[in-house]
């Protein structure tokens, strides 16, 4: 048994110790989309800094905080605030909250994020499916000694974003008339937002939306068996096709404005997932 995988289980026995839900869908909800919160039938919270050797969000977005509980009856659990790689944790520090809710239980996982909009067809304040992503650009997070207990060694990435669960995001957008994008997703390292040029470089691999988090998440959560899904907010237009200069304040402040119809539309995908039951 590695260390990592014995860190993992250190977590999972003390998240045990102090909740019996065993969720079957896990949420980590993005900078300023957390108030899905409040749908939550809220049974427990776990502070990450209760946990041994668990990784602390030091972005004043994040509170940092696990959320058990139900929504329409389905056990889930949630992250409020995300751990980040610009926060200097190593990449296996980064995707330990999503192999730990996947360890306890959980069999679907619902990536949020807020992002910036390359593709010109996106409005701030759209959201986006992720139907792919690109993620050369940092470290993967299943280098180094693999986790035989989650994964295989070589796992493939040909449909990281499961095709069922984008469709049930589509139908729950459209009963809820959210206009609604699918595109292809680049994770940069951050903190620092991108240049014009660099901008204009993933326009050209085929990048509709820049983010900071998601794509090491969503490939370490492919590892270990997850379902996932993943919706990003465009928060602001990505450096150069817009020429304001980009600040966290516009993003949070965009996120504040849509996270009441992020939550609708989760809340309805929830619902939808519930009828395949």
């Amino acid at each position: 048994m590695s260390d990592n995988y014995k860190d993992l289980k250190r977590c999972v026995n003390q998240i045990k110790e102090k909740t019996e839900i065993v969720p079957r869908i896990a949420i980590v909800l993005g900078s300023g989309l957390n108030n899905f919160v409040n749908k939550i039938n809220i049974e427990s919270t776990i502070d990450y800094g209760d946990l041994d050797n668990f990784p602390v969000t030091t972005n004043k977005m994040h509170k940092g905080q696990f959320i058990f509980g139900y929504v329409n009856d389905v056990p889930i659990v949630a992250m409020n605030g995300r751990i980040h790689y610009y926060e200097g944790y190593d990449m296996s520090q980064v995707v330990m909250p999503v192999r730990i809710m996947r360890m306890l239980g959980a069999d679907i996982l619902f990536l949020s994020n807020a992002v910036g909009g390359i593709n010109k067809d996106f409005n701030i304040g759209d959201f986006m499916i992720i139907k792919d992503h690109l993620s050369f650009l940092m470290p993967s997070p299943l280098v180094g000694k693999n986790i035989d207990e989650l994964g295989t060694r070589f796992p493939d990435m040909s449909n990281v974003y499961n095709n069922e669960l984008r469709d049930i995001v589509k139908k729950s957008a459209q009963a809820l008339g959210i206009n609604i994008h699918e595109g292809v997703f680049i994770q940069t390292t951050g903190p620092n937002y991108e240049t014009p040029a660099e901008i204009n470089a993933y326009k050209m691999l085929g990048a509709d939306a820049v983010g900071m988090s998601t794509a090491c998440e969503a490939i370490a959560a492919n590892h270990c068996g997850f379902k996932v899904c993943a919706i990003s907010c465009i928060t602001n237009m990505a450096s150069g096709i817009s020429s304001e200069a980009l600040s966290d304040d516009d993003v949070t402040k965009t996120a504040d404005k849509v996270s009441e119809k992020f939550s609708d539309l989760l809340l309805e995908s929830i619902k939808e997932i519930k009828k395949y039951e």
